[in-house]
C-alpha cells in the first residue's frame, strides 16, 4: 500500500519485508528466533533432565558471549543478579535469548537490543511470573543501562516473580 493509499483509507502501510519471499507475517529475525527455539527443544530432548541445568548455564553464557558489547555487559550483570535474586531459577535459552525458569516454565528473559534491531534491550517476564498487581502490571522493561537503582528493582521483581 502506498502512502497516498494509506492516507485515503486511514490504514497504515504494512511493514516492509526483508526478503523477496512472500510474507507470512514474520520478519527474518522472528523466523530465526523460532528456528532457534526448535533447536533448543531438540537439544533439550537429547540431553535429558540430568544434564539440563548445567548445560542450560553453559548455553546462556554462550548466548551472552555472542552479544555485542553494550548488551553483553548488561546481560552478564543481569545473569549474576538474577542468579543471586532467584537461586532456584534454572538458566536456559528461550528463542535464542538468556532466560530463567522455575519448574520448567520460563519466568524471565533478556532480549538484546540487537535481537530484533531495537533501540533498547528488554527484560521480560512471562505470564508464569508471579507479578500480578491489581488489574494491570508491567511484564517487560526497556533497559538502556543498569544502575544500582535498576539492579535493586530487578532483584525485587525476580524474587517476586519466583515466589
Amino acid at each position: 500500500m502506498t502512502e497516498k493509499e494509506a492516507a485515503k483509507t486511514g490504514r497504515q502501510p504494512s511493514a516492509k519485508r526483508t526478503t523477496g519471499k512472500p510474507s507470512k507475517g514474520f520478519t527474518d529475525e522472528e523466523r530465526a528466533a523460532m528456528k532457534e527455539r526448535g533447536q533448543e527443544l531438540k537439544t533439550a530432548a537429547r540431553r535429558g533432565s540430568r544434564a539440563a541445568k548445567a548445560d542450560g548455564e553453559t548455553d546462556v553464557l554462550a548466548k551472552i558471549a555472542e552479544m555485542p558489547e553494550p548488551d553483553r555487559l548488561m546481560a552478564e550483570r543481569l545473569h549474576a543478579l538474577i542468579k543471586a535474586s532467584g537461586p532456584d531459577l534454572e538458566p536456559r535459552t528461550w528463542y535464542g535469548m538468556p532466560a530463567y525458569a522455575k519448574d520448567g516454565n520460563v519466568l524471565c528473559f533478556f532480549q538484546s537490543a540487537q535481537k530484533f534491531k531495537s533501540r533498547y534491550a528488554t527484560l521480560g517476564f512471562s505470564d508464569k511470573a508471579n507479578l500480578d498487581d491489581g488489574g494491570m502490571w508491567p511484564t517487560s522493561f526497556a533497559l538502556k543501562e543498569l544502575t544500582a537503582a535498576e539492579e535493586a528493582r530487578i532483584g525485587a521483581l525476580v524474587k517476586q516473580a519466583a515466589s
